[in-house]
């Protein structure tokens, strides 16, 4: 088999199918769907393109789909979220060799460019008879964003100035699609055209579908996984518990125990960041705008207060505000010397590492790959992880195996949706039914040793609740 990809060393496919295979023993619930739907292959016949980290889970997920019979591309959707044994091993596939690969076209390796970026995700896009996907798994809505960008001005019939970029990734994004329009200047008109929907994985793309959606101009129908309780609950608060401190370790080894952690948001994500640090004996300040979040932070025993008055006091500081300029040099210029800077939240542009770089005389030192000592000129510094992207990617592994797959699950489900009820879901944003969100929860249970009671037909009906459930209404918050 000959296709194209582009991955940083396929030699590295042995090492990546053995993470693969220990992965697979810790995400039960993709492989329950390969069970059930191996025979079927519903998605037969379905292009699906997909902008999501390049890990050893994603491969799992990307197995999973091509075992219900999906032709898949790849891309990665952070520059820092590559495994480059598991792209390797992806490409290579459970069959092939190096030399001879037998998997999927992926194009994603760790460290890539802003410009590197938006070139793989054209090539995730577009098959090689010049079509597009069918579907898009999206994590970041970089892909969607990519399509609708491009769509909006190849109707305008002019392409864009890159100098207008409001910052670098933007720019990057302009310069590709003016690139794009010199060869082709309806290029990606075309490739939309033929999209049924995305399944969209976070925060961050979601809020963004829904500003497609809500100005008009969505072109495709989106499920929103995010929201499912086994994705924003597992993966947003348990996954980050995890893999937070497993990044702050590898990056700098320094002990938690005793120090201030400011923990900026207090969403899910935030949650989980901060009842990491508390578990290991920090002492957290949450920092809020939303005057729930912050009462609930407060009821979870910790202290709320301003990022002006916390800067001085903090010793780690983690953004999950899903926002832009969360910590500007204004901050951190009243932090201490050596804090630690780091995001766990999906944006790029929580700390404001580029506004950080435009400091008068402030030089910037790498200690390692991810971290990054900023020094003022009298001597003072600062540790930022990752360039201020997600830290638990730059510096770790990401998210662990078992609640990925709960995310993914999620994922491959609402791919099956799109592709199954094509009528069902109009352009805009949607939720899966409450009852998959059980299903997922349910193929997880057997492998954690849980077992669940069961309602008598009276209790059900006392309950109002069918006996094997939904058991919540779809409105009902977890």
């Amino acid at each position: 088999m000959s296709f194209d990809y582009r991955i940083a060393d396929i030699n590295l496919a042995e090492q990546g199918r053995t993470a693969i295979r220990l992965a697979e023993h810790e995400m039960p619930g993709l492989m329950a769907l390969r069970n059930r739907y191996r025979a079927a292959r519903p998605l037969a016949g379905v292009r699906v393109a997909g902008s999501l980290g390049m890990t050893v889970e994603t491969a799992v997920l990307i197995e999973t789909l091509i075992e219900l019979g999906a032709d898949v591309r790849w891309a990665t959707c952070n520059v820092l979220s590559t495994m480059d044994h598991a792209a390797a091993a992806i490409v290579t596939g459970p069959d092939g060799t190096p030399d001879a690969p037998r998997g999927i076209p992926v194009f994603a390796w760790m460290g890539l460019t802003l410009d590197e970026y938006w070139w793989c995700h054209s090539r995730a896009l577009r098959w090689p008879d010049g079509g597009g996907p069918d579907l898009i798994q999206d994590d970041g809505g970089d892909a969607t964003l990519l399509l609708h960008e491009s769509v909006k001005w190849e109707k305008s019939g002019t392409a864009p100035d890159p100098a207008t970029g409001h910052n670098a990734e933007r720019a990057a994004l302009l310069r590709f699609i003016a690139d794009s329009m010199a060869e082709d200047a309806g290029r990606w008109t075309g490739v939309i055209a033929g999209i049924r929907g995305v399944a969209e994985e976070t925060t961050t793309g979601v809020r963004a579908l829904r500003r497609l959606a809500d100005s008009g101009e969505l072109m495709f129908p989106g499920i929103n996984v995010n929201d499912a309780v086994t994705k924003s609950k597992l993966d947003n608060v348990y996954g980050c518990r995890h893999s937070l401190i497993d990044g702050l370790n590898r990056a700098t080894d320094r002990m938690i125990s005793g120090k201030v952690g400011v923990v900026v948001g207090y969403g899910d994500v935030g949650k989980g960041c901060a009842s990491a640090l508390k578990g290991l004996g920090a002492r957290v300040i949450v920092v809020e705008i939303d005057p729930i979040c912050a009462l609930q932070a407060a009821l979870d025993g910790y202290e709320v207060t301003t990022l002006e008055e916390a800067a001085p006091r903090g010793d780690i500081f983690i953004t999950a505000a899903a926002n832009c300029e969360v910590i500007r040099p204004e901050h951190m210029e009243r932090m201490k010397h050596q804090a630690i800077l780091g995001n766990m939240g999906h944006s790029d542009v929580e700390v404001d590492v580029a506004a950080l770089a435009a400091v008068p005389g402030i030089r910037k030192r790498e200690l390692k790959p991810q971290v990054d000592e900023w020094i003022w000129p009298d001597g003072r510094s600062l540790l930022v992880l990752s360039q201020g992207r997600d830290l638990n990617f730059g510096n770790a592994t990401g998210h662990p195996a078992f609640v990925m797959s709960a995310s993914f699950t999620n994922q491959a489900l609402a791919l099956l949706e799109l592709a199954d009820n094509r009528g069902r879901y109009p352009d805009g944003v949607h939720t899966l039914p409450r009852h998959v969100d059980e299903e997922v929860a349910r193929l997880h249970l057997d492998a954690l040793g849980v077992r669940l009671a069961r309602l008598t037909p009276n209790q059900a009906r006392y309950a109002g609740v069918p006996v094997d459930g939904p058991y919540k209404r779809q409105d009902y918050r977890y």
